[in-house]
């Protein structure tokens, strides 16, 4: 497994989203899965289409599915929204700033990996800056999905299982 730039920890949690300890990121996806902390960042431009990815074929879970701008695990000790800016950065390239918007927990199963994803997830927005250039090891490809593909894109097994929850809580946000 390609580590995410050294991100070979998760943060265990409990179902309020308290930390309760620390341990490998590979640990906690094997069955029957953890709860951990995680982030899914979702950027919007100007006109309000919102910035997807196809996750690399390399991705240990989920790979070549669709999902939001981008999503991670921050590390032991590290600062929510100061770890998904500098995510956004290693993984599209661009800087911008984030907002928290609220959270989810969820649990799904990898049908390809058989990994286990069960995530304490803490919703980020921002707005899209600059010209995006993805890592390919992290990112097939990428587009803008306009506001009037919303409700189809999250109803569809071509996204991965956080985009539908996430979308709602980063739509919530801005109206």
């Amino acid at each position: 497994m390609a580590e995410e730039f050294g991100r070979s920890q998760a943060v265990l949690v409990d179902v309020d989203g308290t930390e309760v300890g620390v341990a490998d990121k590979l640990e906690v996806h094997q069955p029957p899965g953890h709860l951990h902390l995680a982030f899914s960042v979702f950027l919007f431009a100007p006109d309000g289409s919102l910035l997807i990815q196809r996750r690399a074929a390399t991705k240990y879970h989920f790979p070549l599915m669709w999902a939001n701008s981008c999503c991670s695990h921050p590390q032991p000790g590290e600062d929510l929204i100061t770890s998904a800016e500098l995510r956004v950065k290693e993984e599209l390239g661009i800087t911008c700033e984030l907002r928290v918007v609220g959270n989810f927990t969820y649990r799904a199963s990898c049908s390809s990996s058989g990994l286990i994803e069960h995530e304490f997830d803490w919703v980020l927005v921002g707005g899209i800056a600059g010209i995006i250039h993805p890592d390919p090891s992290e990112v097939a490809e990428w587009r803008l999905l306009p506001p009037e593909a919303f409700d189809d894109a999250a109803r569809t097994a071509e996204f991965a299982p956080w985009f539908a929850p996430g979308l709602e809580i980063a739509r919530r946000s801005r109206s």
